[in-house]
């Protein structure tokens, strides 16, 4: 009786947990990701002719959650920048991250994956919404250089008034040239993070009106000559 007793909270502790963490028994693609900290190579040269004699060592640069970019808020009021707690619709977060490199003549490829998960705001109810996600290759140092940007919008369906949804967005095309000398590859973070300013699209200022032309003064007629 005990045993039952213990088995069926175990499991009620796992059901609960499993709607609370979400993706408790299930699968992610960033779990096929391959996890080692080096770059595989392509078989060449990987720093190109003349480079360096370690260039099969090499590092696969770390992705770090930008700073205050890890939260997305959208409020009931379009266009509002930060909205009150009662005015929240959807809030969204980054669960987790992954990423892979590959060398090949000189060049870097990473695949870089982002796991997030969006939940119903004290204002948030059915409905579809883009996720806005920056990722950005960065050369850190005194003057931080930013490699390759590239911004998603990722399309995310909210089925009730209370609910939670779990997005992955997987990108396997950021290559950038690989620094020289290539100990330098050590100072290159993928940053990655909400950016909802980025996904706004710029309004541009209204054309400027050309003035209308003058019409052309009328000449008088010349008397034909016999």
């Amino acid at each position: 009786m005990r045993t039952g007793t213990t088995m069926a909270a175990l499991l009620g502790l796992a059901l609960a947990l499993g709607g609370c963490g979400g993706n408790l028994f299930g699968s992610s693609s960033l779990d096929l990701f391959n996890t080692s900290s080096k770059a595989t190579t392509g078989g060449d040269n990987v720093a190109g002719v003349g480079g360096d004699a370690n260039a099969t060592d090499v590092e696969c640069p770390g992705v770090d959650v930008r700073t205050g970019a890890a939260t997305l808020l959208i409020g009931s009021k379009p266009g509002e920048s930060e909205p009150s707690p009662l005015e929240v619709r959807y809030q969204g977060s980054i669960v987790r991250t992954a990423r892979e490199c590959r060398v090949n003549a000189g060049v870097m490829t990473m695949k870089v994956g982002v796991e997030g998960r969006v939940i119903t705001g004290p204002a948030g109810g059915p409905g579809t919404l883009e996720v806005p996600l920056r990722l950005a290759v960065v050369r850190e140092g005194i003057n931080p250089k930013a490699i390759v940007s590239k911004l998603a919008r990722i399309p995310v369906t909210i089925a009730g008034a209370v609910d939670r949804v779990t997005f992955t967005h997987v990108d396997s095309d950021i290559s950038f040239p690989l620094p020289q000398p290539l100990a330098d590859i050590d100072a290159y973070v993928v940053y990655v993070g909400f950016d909802p300013a980025g996904a706004t699209p710029e309004k541009k200022p209204p054309a400027r009106k050309k003035p209308a032309a003058k019409p052309k003064p009328k000449t008088a007629a010349q008397p034909k000559q016999s």
